[in-house]
């Protein structure tokens, strides 16, 4: 099972995530969800470097497919954006595909 963690400070901003673990839907190689979701958070972390001036850290660990990205500093709109845009997707394959692949979780920090 794929479990992502989304960090919220207290005024409901986005303070980073973290993804880890393997869907399990089918054999590596073949894993449709495992993609889905890699795309998503691959792409945000990308389009965060390239196209906002957000200051952000991000730690990887392939062998263990962990990923973790945590803003240096509150996020402004286009950030917001960005994140927003990759929870609504990961929201969709969570709901089409089910808890017993993918867990969403919202965490406060």
């Amino acid at each position: 099972m794929t479990t992502i963690t989304i960090f919220r400070n207290q005024s409901s901003g986005y303070a980073g995530f973290s993804f880890s673990g393997h869907a399990g839907y089918a054999d590596a190689g073949e894993d449709i969800v495992c993609a889905g979701i890699s795309v998503l958070v691959i792409n945000t972390i990308n389009a965060l470097g390239m196209y906002t001036s957000e200051k952000f850290t991000t730690n990887e660990d392939e062998d263990n497919c962990l990923i973790t990205l945590r803003f240096d500093e509150p996020i402004g709109h286009d950030g917001q954006l960005l994140l927003d845009a990759m929870v609504l997707g990961l929201q969709g394959i969570q709901n089409n595909y089910g808890n017993e692949f993918v867990t969403l979780n919202f965490k406060e920090v």
